[in-house]
């Protein structure tokens, strides 16, 4: 059998998964989700279903959309409801930090719900485990650049809003965390590596690419923070086979 091949069957296997599990949804089950505008896109619901259903965990991830307008709102409604905890998609990191406690990182992607109130914090950067940053480089001036940043308070950051083009002459590491899919934002050499935070593959990841770079992409980065927000949550390891296998990655 083929590799492709191989993670086909591993996706169907942990859809089946998915739908067994959701098909036992009771009221003990207890509830997490994704708050963003819009989330149609999100495959955390996938993935994070994928991981509950492995585990034989009574739990359930739902899309949670919340306009901007309605984002406070949408926030009591996580405790009012007795959520476990939620994750935090574009536009609303910057937003969700400023409505969590004196503390709080300046951009939030995970959300617990305790003791009748709401804990902010992000696992965005935990993709960087193992990776060189020495001397690293972050585009883009959204929730996931500030997180990157604040793991990465020696990293040079470049916005379309303040210090534009990006320079990552003699950069180790450098991080997309723009939205641009269409255009190769910057020349990386085979000694950098990239992490590309957009799911499909952008312009910049294949430019790297084909110029030798390692390229860390975007759905390796949503199971690394993925996995780091199940932990909070569960208070378990997440089993990261299973939540590959969900996004068609290979173990």
């Amino acid at each position: 059998m083929s590799s492709g091949a191989t993670v086909s069957a591993r996706a169907i296997r942990a859809e089946q998964a998915i739908l067994r599990s959701m098909s036992g949804i009771s009221g003990a089950t207890r509830l997490v989700g994704i708050l963003g505008w819009p989330v149609e896109h999100s495959l955390s619901p996938r993935m994070q279903n994928a991981a509950f259903a492995a585990l034989g965990l009574d739990w359930a991830y739902v899309p949670l959309p919340a306009p901007p307008e309605r984002l406070a709102d949408a926030l009591e409604g996580l405790v009012a409801l007795g959520f476990v905890g939620a994750n935090v998609t574009s536009p609303h990191k910057h937003a969700v930090a400023r409505l969590c406690a004196p503390g709080t990182p300046l951009s939030v992607n995970t959300l617990l719900v305790r003791d009748g109130g709401i804990e902010g914090t992000s696992t965005d950067a935990a993709i960087l485990a193992g990776l060189p940053a020495e001397r690293p480089v972050v585009l883009g001036d959204g929730g996931a650049a500030t997180a990157f940043v604040q793991k990465l308070p020696h990293a040079r950051r470049f916005s379309r809003r303040a210090d534009w083009p990006p320079v990552v002459d003699g950069a180790d590491l450098v991080v997309n965390a723009t939205s641009e899919r269409d255009e190769a934002l910057v020349e990386l050499d085979p000694a950098q590596v990239l992490v590309d935070l957009p799911y499909p593959e952008t312009a910049t990841a294949q430019a790297a690419r084909r110029a030798g770079a390692r390229v860390v992409g975007g759905l390796e980065v949503l199971v690394a923070q993925g996995a780091a927000s199940f932990e909070l949550w569960t208070g378990v390891s997440a089993p990261v086979d299973a939540m590959r296998a969900a996004l068609g990655l290979p173990p």
